[in-house]
């Protein structure tokens, strides 16, 4: 753990607060005392996702990835309320995703069953007429690996370097709960990952919807603190896959500016030694008979 100077400190705070504070959305990850998560807490994951940094940038590439699949982007576009409302919209995405690796087994379980219940309702066809059903395990396992691959991705560029084994533990760590959600063939390793996106980039697509996707996005509070708002949408540009984004024509101008990895890499490691106890990861550590710093050593 490490102190911080005033407006700093005051800064990350501000970061990891608007992360654990999300309207209707409510887990108990203290308790009961014990209760195992869906992962182990000496797992990578757990040291992934309790960096908030890590989380809005790989988020923001994650989405930016699910955008590109035809299906995926017109059942996001069309069933959910990203466009009126993208700032809690991605604020609920990270607290269920940290639901699913901190909560009590039992508390993910049951989330993970009400989201799949929901999607069972959100079904269709694209604008070219082909027919998606979020639950498809097809499109499951895409938003699946694009979550993963954006937070871990986030992870290694700007908070530390991961091995190759911890790489890939991230990934087989992730497989109970992808199976949970119905994305059985989800990578278990980073060599899956890439051929999953092998098999992925013929069916990914242009749209004009990424574009407005990212001026949405800019526009929206989505960060308390407003000079990390735009580097950060521009970090999350960096870590997709340049493949991708020729495809989906995001050129050098939508990348990183001069000074602006310095910046984030400070804050993202700034934020991986920085508790808050009563945020999710703390209180699971607690929970699981652990220090509060546990993860912050």
């Amino acid at each position: 753990m490490i102190a911080l100077p005033g407006p700093l400190q005051r800064r990350v705070e501000a970061l990891a607060r608007h992360m654990i504070d999300v309207p209707g959305m409510t887990v108990d990850f203290s308790a009961p005392a014990g209760a195992p998560a869906l992962s182990a807490p000496d797992g990578v994951s757990w040291r992934v996702m309790k960096n908030p940094v890590a989380l809005i940038i790989g988020g923001v590439a994650a989405v930016i990835l699910e955008l590109a699949e035809p299906r995926v982007r017109t059942g996001v576009w069309e069933h959910t309320s990203f466009r009126r409302d993208p700032m809690t919209r991605m604020r609920r995405t990270g607290y269920a995703a940290w639901t699913t690796v901190y909560a009590p087994a039992q508390a993910a379980r049951a989330m993970i069953a009400g989201v799949v219940r929901a999607h069972e309702r959100i079904k269709g066809q694209t604008p070219a007429g082909a027919p998606y059903r979020a639950n498809d395990e097809e499109l499951l396992n895409w938003v699946h690996a694009t979550a993963g691959f954006g937070f871990t991705e986030a992870y290694r560029r700007f908070v530390r370097p991961l091995t190759a084994e911890e790489l890939d533990g991230v990934y087989a760590e992730g497989a109970l709960s992808a199976a949970l959600y119905g994305a059985h063939g989800a990578p278990r390793s980073a060599a899956e990952m890439e051929a999953l996106f092998a098999a992925m980039a013929p069916k990914l697509e242009r749209s004009d919807i990424v574009f407005e996707f990212m001026q949405i996005v800019r526009a929206a509070p989505v960060l308390p603190v407003q000079r990390l708002h735009h580097p950060m949408i521009r970090a999350a540009v960096e870590i997709t896959p340049a493949w991708a984004r020729e495809i989906l024509g995001l050129d050098r101008k939508y990348g990183l500016r001069p000074g602006e990895e310095t910046l984030l890499k400070t804050m993202g490691a700034v934020a991986d030694r920085f508790l808050i106890e009563d945020a999710p990861p703390a209180q699971a550590c607690v929970r699981m008979g652990l220090p509060a710093n546990y993860l912050y050593r």
